[in-house]
């Protein structure tokens, strides 16, 4: 997965909802488009890069919103398969 395209497609977000006059509702906004429309695997990566490179490359808005709300962007661990019978 491209992590500076992900970067650059985060601060899209970001540049839209950072205009918000509410900080707080903006910062969730900008979350919460990216855990409904990003598949899981984007999150993932998104969040790896914050972890490995600091988020290199993002705007600091875009920063503060996935450091703020990044229990709700991290993916739900998939269920095991049930148990063969």
């Amino acid at each position: 997965m491209n992590v500076e395209h992900l970067v650059g497609m985060a601060n899209q977000i970001g540049r839209y909802y950072e205009a918000y006059p509410d900080r707080a509702e903006s910062l969730l906004g900008a979350a919460t488009h990216v855990r409904r429309y990003w598949d899981p695997r984007m999150r993932t990566a998104l969040l790896h890069h914050l972890d490995t490179e600091a988020g290199e490359g993002l705007d600091p808005f875009m920063l503060e919103a996935v450091t703020t709300h990044r229990a709700a962007l991290t993916p739900k661990a998939s269920a095991p398969p049930p148990p063969k019978t």
